[in-house]
């Protein structure tokens, strides 16, 4: 499915900017910069989710040449997602972003993120991705407790997340303790724990958050 139309995302020279809304999810002071769009900073987190996951070797995404992002179903980011991983690389391998229509279409796929417009189709498309060791993300409503993996949310107006760890287990998926800390929950078959005040504030670090690595783009 092509991304809708839409905003044309900020330069590569805010990227700072965007990384700061991710740490803090607060913006340089004096109002010097636009604050970057939800789309914008939700484009990062799927990057920086995939630096803190570990897939099974010899999964069959994993022999493909490229890492590979898809939407599935309605596309909220537009341009802004593949703006934000050309370039860049995860695991080894070129990011490449891909929209797809089905679930039947997510072979070769390393991150799926569901769009909204899935919300009915949820329980059938989580079906037909088990056994396909591929992080499913979505910032629809009770995604998580429905069984994704990755629920972005919105919380006083800044980007949070919540982690499905069963789901991610049972497909095979390793995620670093480092990324559990920061998420505002963690699910655990049916309890959910919730993460500390002190952690929500902290988050990543600018660097560990930069795309590249924390290289400057050009």
């Amino acid at each position: 499915m092509e991304p809708k139309d839409g905003n044309q995302p900020v330069p590569r020279a805010l990227s700072s900017v965007l990384l700061i809304a991710l740490a803090s999810s607060a913006i340089a002071a004096g109002g010097m910069v636009e604050k970057p769009s939800e789309y914008e900073v939700k484009a990062v987190y799927l990057y920086n989710f995939a630096k803190f996951v570990q897939w099974p070797a010899g999964e069959p995404s994993g022999e493909t040449d490229a890492f590979t992002i898809c939407v599935l179903g309605e596309d909220p980011f537009g341009r802004i997602l593949d703006f934000t991983l050309a370039g860049e690389t995860l695991h080894g391998k070129k990011t490449a972003t891909k929209r797809i229509d089905s679930a039947r279409d997510a072979r070769g796929c390393r991150i799926v993120f569901v769009g909204g417009s899935e919300a009915r189709r949820l329980p059938g498309i989580l079906e037909a991705l088990k056994g396909m060791s591929i992080l499913t993300v979505s910032d629809m409503e009770d995604f998580a407790e429905r069984g994704g993996m990755i629920q972005l949310v919105m919380d006083d107006d800044r980007v949070r997340f919540e982690v499905n760890l069963t789901a991610a287990t049972s497909a095979g998926l390793e995620m670093s303790s480092e990324l559990l800390k920061v998420a505002r929950g963690v699910r655990r078959g049916s309890r959910l724990m919730r993460a500390s005040p002190i952690l929500l504030g902290s988050a990543w670090t600018h660097r560990e958050l930069m795309p590249g690595g924390g290289r400057r783009k050009a």
